[in-house]
């Protein structure tokens, strides 16, 4: 979930070795549920029919949401459609074919924060929309080769911003990544655009959700009314992926992968 207040935790927490296996443990529940409600994904079903499923999941994880109830979110699962950047709210909304879904799932395990996000197509999609998918998800890549001890976050913005400008598209600005653990928020935060050898240094242990937010026009966006969903402001596709990642010694450390 891209930070909109600012973190709950204001310093940054640097993890042990067993608190990253804990993490990984928390982060395989949100990858594993991730992939069924992704594969969910098809015209004709209703973004709330997806939350229930991430929620009956939740349930046989014996895990419990870190979205739902946090500052009054109502739902497990962020389903952002089209034009939707972060935080659609799951509704009786019917997907149809050549939709765009960002699916963005939290959950906590042993008290400890596991977040990622997909986009997925719904059925067959636009050329347009496709090449947004794989540039979003590339830079997502690009970002998570830069998370190693001695860089800077700034390294880690500036390689999405480039990558997804040099190809025709903007990082939205409003929204961005954050630290992760005990807390869904934690320092630092992890804007999509930046200069290299700027920010906080990486050090060992330090756990990171990095998730480009990425426009197909520019990169302004506004909430609706619902207080919650963020659209793009020329109203085109956005696209969202997101892992949790943890610095090492050896350099990135995936934790929300299968």
């Amino acid at each position: 979930m891209g930070a909109y207040p600012l973190p709950l935790e204001d310093r940054i927490i640097l993890k042990s070795p067993q608190e990253i296996e804990r993490m990984r443990a928390s982060n395989r529940v949100v990858a594993e549920i991730l992939q069924r409600v992704g594969a969910a994904v098809r015209p004709g079903v209703k973004t709330r029919e997806l939350n229930a499923l991430a929620e009956d999941l939740l349930r046989k994880y014996k895990a419990r949401s870190a979205f739902k109830g946090y500052n009054g979110y109502p739902a497990v699962l962020c389903t952002s459609v089209n034009e939707e950047v972060v935080h659609g709210i799951p509704s009786d909304r019917v997907l149809k074919e050549g939709d765009i879904v960002s699916l963005d799932f939290g959950a906590v395990l042993d008290d400890y924060y596991g977040d990622a996000a997909i986009t997925v197509p719904v059925g067959a999609i636009s050329e347009e929309a496709r090449r947004l998918l794989r540039v979003t998800e590339e830079a997502l890549g690009k970002a998570i080769e830069q998370a190693r001890p001695g860089n800077h976050v700034g390294d880690i913005s500036a390689a999405i911003q480039g990558h997804v400008e040099s190809r025709g598209f903007s990082a939205v600005r409003d929204f961005v990544g954050h630290g992760i653990g005990r807390f869904m928020h934690e320092k630092p935060q992890i804007p999509n655009f930046g200069s290299p050898g700027r920010g906080v240094r990486l050090k060992p242990g330090m756990t990171l959700a990095i998730e480009p937010m990425i426009n197909a026009g520019g990169y302004g966006v506004e909430v609706l009314e619902d207080g919650w969903t963020a659209v793009t402001r020329d109203r085109s596709l956005s696209a969202h992926f997101e892992h949790s990642v943890a610095v090492t010694e050896n350099g990135p450390d995936i934790l929300s992968q299968l």
